[in-house]
């Protein structure tokens, strides 16, 4: 029973893998941050593009491991969500490398901070924590 609960939480995270896309090339507010940035040059638009592709892709093998390959066992479990992990500790991750930043600088005064973080850190850490909550949930 837990690991139809905890299928279904790696499932929610493997979506949001989506959301860069939406959120860096769609939607108005936080894509003049990113993908339509004019400050950004075009290598930095590059590895935008190259991390939203990365997320579609690891959250679709995420989703097409948990739903369409046959009975869920604890090994396509854990692979299943290290595909949608991917994205997301790779984000948790980034900023250990020098000169990178949660916002660009233009941006801090008109960025919202709850709990001093940005939206993509709370997002970020929030779904890191429902992955090991939902691989507890298949150890147990």
């Amino acid at each position: 029973m837990f690991i139809q609960i905890a299928k279904w939480m790696v499932a929610l995270v493997a979506l949001y893998g989506f959301g860069g896309l939406i959120a860096d090339a769609v939607v108005p507010a936080t894509s003049r941050q990113h993908l339509w940035n004019p400050a950004w040059p075009p290598h930095a638009k590059f590895h935008n593009g190259q991390t939203m592709l990365m997320g579609i892709f690891a959250g679709s093998l995420s989703l097409y491991i948990l739903f369409a390959c046959g009975p869920l066992t604890l090994r396509m479990f854990l692979l299943a969500t290290a595909a949608a992990a991917m994205y997301w500790v790779s984000a948790a991750l980034a900023p250990l490398f020098p000169g990178t930043a949660w916002y660009d600088p233009e941006f801090k005064e008109t960025s919202r901070r709850p709990f001093g973080l940005s939206p993509q850190q709370i997002l970020t850490y929030g779904l890191c924590g429902v992955l090991a909550v939902a691989i507890s949930l298949v150890l147990i």
